[in-house]
């Protein structure tokens, strides 16, 4: 919808903008919050696993998805911060069935001891959302040598997604869901240089994550037709979150004084945030669909990078290859 269609149906908000700043400040806001999620259909029930759900867009998806009754699985790398996110969703939903798990996506062994566990303790898994992740942060590694944007936002969930499917499989039908970013379209895999070994830029490595995740989606959504089994990616929207707290534009004292400002009648809250991981975990309408990738609660087009069925099909093998090892080779 566009903008001037949006004021249309708010003439309440646009008087009180016409009178103040504060108004016409609030009137942008809501238009920037994008569509929401309206099927109330329930998920009592359903088995899901959301990485990153203590804070941000999972901690929201987390309850919102426990409000419908579903038995939520937060698979979090600070058990602290999951238990007080948890705390905070079961006085919300007042749905007990929501458990904090231990899973570090930045090492192999935890992600193996977490899915050990939940196969431990469940026999199904219906919705598997994948959106943990770091973005733009200083060089760093994974436990087994990975930089880490590409590391926990790729690989971990590689690695969780592959150990998950039988699960998935058994369970269909079954949904995987990527989040990923806009930030896919200005990315690009260095082939010769996946690990930044020869030259990193926190942002170029952020954007090569993303698109990964598109690439990761249709290379899996291919091997799993069917088995009933969907995998769709999504762009959230530019979101206020905690996933920005390594960019200086925000966590600078000029940024938090200046730029915060200015921009928050531009991002999404992280409520609004979750509204297309909902649509693309429980509408009905996209049982069969598969391989695709959301914004705003509706069908977008990749960039045309994300379409190179040739790179999907390398960055498997390399995938494959990589969650295998204890260490991860140098460029040479």
């Amino acid at each position: 919808m566009s903008f001037f269609g949006f004021l249309t149906k708010k003439p309440v908000v646009i008087a009180s903008a016409l009178f103040t700043g504060a108004g016409a400040t609030l009137l942008v806001k809501e238009y920037f919050q994008g569509a929401k999620f309206q099927n109330p259909i329930r998920a009592d029930g359903k088995i899901v696993i959301i990485t990153g759900a203590n804070t941000g867009i999972g901690k929201e998806t987390a309850k919102e998805l426990a409000k419908r009754g579903a038995h939520v699985y937060m698979a979090c790398r600070s058990m602290k911060r999951c238990e007080e996110a948890r705390d905070e969703i079961l006085l919300d939903s007042k749905n007990p069935n929501v458990h904090c798990r231990e899973c570090d996506l930045a090492s192999f062994e935890s992600i193996k001891k977490f899915v050990k566990q939940f196969k431990d303790e469940e026999k199904r898994l219906d919705i598997l959302i994948n959106n943990g992740g770091v973005m733009r942060c200083p060089r760093m590694f994974t436990k087994e040598g990975i930089e880490l944007q590409i590391g926990v936002n790729h690989f971990g969930h590689f690695l969780l997604t592959t150990l998950l499917l039988d699960y998935l499989k058994k369970s269909a039908p079954s949904r995987v869901v990527v989040v990923s970013s806009l930030a896919h379209t200005r990315g690009r895999l260095k082939v010769d240089d996946l690990n930044s070994d020869k030259s990193y830029d926190s942002g170029e490595a952020y954007n090569q994550s993303k698109l990964a995740n598109i690439l990761f989606t249709r290379a899996l959504a291919k091997r799993l037709v069917g088995t009933g089994v969907t995998v769709n990616a999504l762009h959230p929207g530019v979101v206020s979150t905690e996933l920005g707290r390594h960019m200086s534009l925000f966590n600078s004292t000029m940024g938090k004084l200046f730029v915060q400002p200015f921009l928050w009648p531009f991002m999404k809250t992280p409520i609004a945030g979750a509204q297309t991981t909902l649509y693309a975990a429980l509408d009905p309408d996209l049982e069969k669909i598969t391989g695709k990738y959301f914004s705003d609660c509706q069908l977008k087009d990749v960039a045309e990078q994300a379409l190179d069925e040739k790179m999907a099909e390398w960055l498997w093998q390399v995938s494959e290859k990589w969650v295998q090892l204890e260490k991860v080779p140098a460029a040479s």
